[in-house]
Formats: C-alpha cells, structure tokens, sequence
C-alpha cells in the first residue's frame, strides 16, 4: 500500500494536480504544507518596506501566467521591480520542542532571465530574543525545481524559539522566490549536524575564554562552522577535530573578557544539506575581588604587628578561595607576602620603629582570580628596648635617645632600678 501511495503522489505531481488528502507527509506542530491558509499553522507575515511581502500562492485554485512561477500551493516573494535590499518575514510560531527533532523546508529560486531574484535567509530567534544574523542562507542562485534544507535545532528545555524566513531583493533581478512543505520532524536531521548542549563558561577579567562545540554527525572540510553572539557578531571557529565517525568538536577563543560582564554565545554549523544550531550559553567574565577597608590594626610590638585582613566587604566577585597579606616599608622597594588561614594574622620580625604599609589581596577561583592589592594600612612599631650591636649595647628609648655602654659593664648597667640614674654624664648620645 505504501509503495502505491508513493506512485499516485509522483503521478499527481507530474500531472501537476492536487494532492489527495493526506498524501502529504504528516508532521508536528509548526509544519505547514500551506493547502490551507498559512495562519491556520500559526505562520504570521511581517510587511516590508513599499508593500514588499510573503503572499499565498495555489497554483491549483488560481493558475499563475508567469512560466517562472513553480506550481502547488506555497509562500512565495515577487522581487520584480524591488530595489535592493528590501526585506519581507515570515515567521513560524514560537515552537518548543524538547527532544531530539528536525525541521525541513523546501525552497525555491526562478527568475525568466535566468538571473537569481535575491537571497533567502533563515534565522532563529531564542527566548524572544534579537533577530541575530541567519544560521543559514542562499542567493546568487536559480534553482532547478524545489530544493530541500534542513534545520537541526538544539535550544533544549526549558527554552523555545523561532525560525524566521527572510526574503531580500535584488534590484534589476526580477523573479520569485518561494517556500514550501516546511515540517517539524521527531527525529534528528539526515544531513544537517546536531549539537550537544554548549556548556556555559566563566573566566576572570583579561582571560582566555574557549568554547568547545561537539556535534554529531559526519564532518566536511567544506562545512562552515561558527560562534554567534546573542546580538548577531560572528566569530569563526578555529579548531576542528573528529572524534569518531559520528562526533565532531570545534573549539574557539573569544576575546570579550576585558570587563565584567555576562554575554551569550551559540555553535552554528551550514552544511551542504542545512544548518545545525546549539543552544545559548553563557560567557561569564568575573571580576576579581579586592578588599574595599584597609586591614584593621589590633596590637602593637617592636618587631611585630596584629592585624585583621577585614576582607568581608569586597568590589569584585566571589567566593574567595585565598587571603593574603603584602606588607613594605614606607621607604623600601622590597615586598613580602604572606598567606592569611586565620582571621587575625601576625606580621613577625619587623624591624622596630619603622613604619609600614600593609595590603590584602584576595583570590578567586580561575586563572588570573587574584584582585589588585586593597587599600592600605599604615603603621609604625614600637621602640625596641635593647639588642645587642657588636660590642656595644644599644637602648632606644621613647625613639628619640640611645644609649651605649661597654659589654664589660652591661650587667652592672641593668641593676638599678633606674637606668638613667646610673648612666655616666656623657654616655648619652642623641640618635
């Protein structure tokens, strides 16, 4: 039976009557053969500029003079007479399919002279988001009868979309372009590549960022293949690799990381037998964190100095997965830092009466997660009250006067109770 069904369907063809009912393939929702009119599948026409349209056309109810134009029922685009540039949409509706599915259309292209009439573009448009530039097109062409496309769709849940036809004229280049038997198909596409879903990607402020798109489906170096940014910006794809005889990968470095902020990208590729398309994924570039205070000054020795880092309130973003503390002197060029796995910290073995600048740095996770250096704390340490140079004793006291006794007279030197009482008048020396 199948086989007689498929003979009577080439016999009406080559007849050029109509169809019977039901001999056209049947698909799901968002297919349409246009025997009926267009808005009984939810199709929609946007009018371009001078009147320039999609219309209806059923070449079995109203016969077309025009040898050019095809015979059936089909929406079809009139460019005679257009200057170049003018566009007409028409629009699928919002679809929402969350398994595995194909959409094929049949398109085409016929002029009396021979030359093309224009170009024919398809886009799809996600989450009601922009237009974009089209995943596939044609133009320069004059087809030999109707050619057949195919869209291989991954958005996933919980996202829609929908698949827009653009017709765009060519002045001087009279000739019709049409679209017919578009159907949604529940199973994958036969030529045209289908993604696996694009992973989002997070890196830190001047970072490399790198997509990787992996598609099933058999790899042609005459394939193009893609990066598409949510408003339209193409990137091509530098690396390709074959996996297996059914697996792809295309890996590409995205160069939008100089500024926090959160874009989206999708894998597009055109084949000889259509177009595949990925889902949008997310280009996160964080920003590494620094602290907003200046460490917090708890206590105050000759040599040492406690702090608190006070890193709870930042500008950048987290998590912080490192704390660190960089301290110098005021009058140095040299720098230490020291990790921080405490809430307070102890800066050890600083020298006495100097002052110091200290900073905290912040690290997130990634490459290049560490923030600039926060705002300073600057300190100074207290005097030391005796160490030992050379042969010689020397006592700072209030940082102002030193001290210096011999060796040989030390411990008698530290008896009294009061130094300055039995220091000898002129053992006393301004520093």
């Amino acid at each position: 039976m199948a086989s007689l069904a498929a003979l009577a369907l080439s016999l009406l063809l080559r007849l050029q009557l109509p169809p019977l009912p039901g001999a056209r393939a049947q698909s799901a929702a968002g297919g349409c053969s246009f025997d009926g009119h267009y808005s009984n599948c939810g199709y929609s026409v946007a009018l371009g500029t001078n009147g320039f349209t999609w219309e209806q056309i059923n070449t079995w109810e109203k016969p077309m003079l025009d040898p050019a134009v095809p015979t059936g029922s089909f929406m079809m685009v009139n460019s005679s007479g257009r200057a170049s540039g003018q566009k007409a949409h028409l629009l699928l509706p919002t679809l929402k399919e969350n398994d595995t599915h194909c959409i094929d259309f049949h398109y085409y292209f016929s002029s009396r002279d021979r030359s093309s009439p224009g170009a024919l573009n398809v886009y799809v448009k996600v989450n009601g988001g922009p237009q974009g530039n089209p995943v596939w097109n044609v133009s320069g062409v004059v087809t030999e009868g109707w050619v057949k496309a195919e869209l291989a769709i991954s958005t996933f849940w919980p996202h829609f979309y929908q698949v827009i036809f653009e017709s765009v004229s060519l002045k001087g280049h009279p000739g019709y372009i049409a679209v017919d038997e578009v159907r949604v198909l529940a199973h994958p596409c036969r030529k045209a590549p289908h993604f696996l879903r694009l992973q989002n990607v997070e890196v830190n402020v001047g970072q490399n960022a790198t997509f990787q798109c992996i598609a099933g489906g058999k790899w042609s170096q005459h394939d193009k293949l893609w990066l598409q940014q949510w408003n339209g910006r193409d990137t091509a794809l530098m690396v390709t690799r074959v996996v297996n005889h059914r697996r792809f990968s295309a890996t590409v470095s995205v160069a939008d990381t100089a500024q926090r902020s959160v874009s989206k990208y999708r894998c597009v590729i055109r084949s000889d037998g259509g177009s595949g398309v990925s889902n949008y994924a997310e280009l996160i570039v964080k920003e590494p964190p620094t602290p907003i205070a200046p460490p917090e000054l708890l206590a105050v020795g000759a040599t040492y100095l406690w702090i608190k880092p006070n890193a709870n309130s930042i500008i950048g973003d987290g998590p912080i997965i490192l704390k660190e503390v960089e301290y110098r002197t005021t009058t140095g060029t040299w720098a230490e830092t020291h990790i921080v796995d405490s809430p307070n910290y102890k800066l050890w073995h600083l020298d006495p009466d100097v002052e110091y600048e200290i900073r905290v740095l912040l690290t997130r996770p990634g490459e290049g997660g560490t923030g600039p250096p926060g705002p300073p704390l600057t300190t100074r340490t207290k005097c030391a009250v005796l160490f030992l140079r050379g042969s010689w004793c020397q006592l700072h006291l209030e940082c102002r006067l030193v001290l210096k006794v011999s060796l040989s007279g030390f411990w008698d030197f530290l008896a009294p109770e009061n130094l300055l009482a039995r220091v000898p008048r002129g053992l006393l020396a301004p520093t």
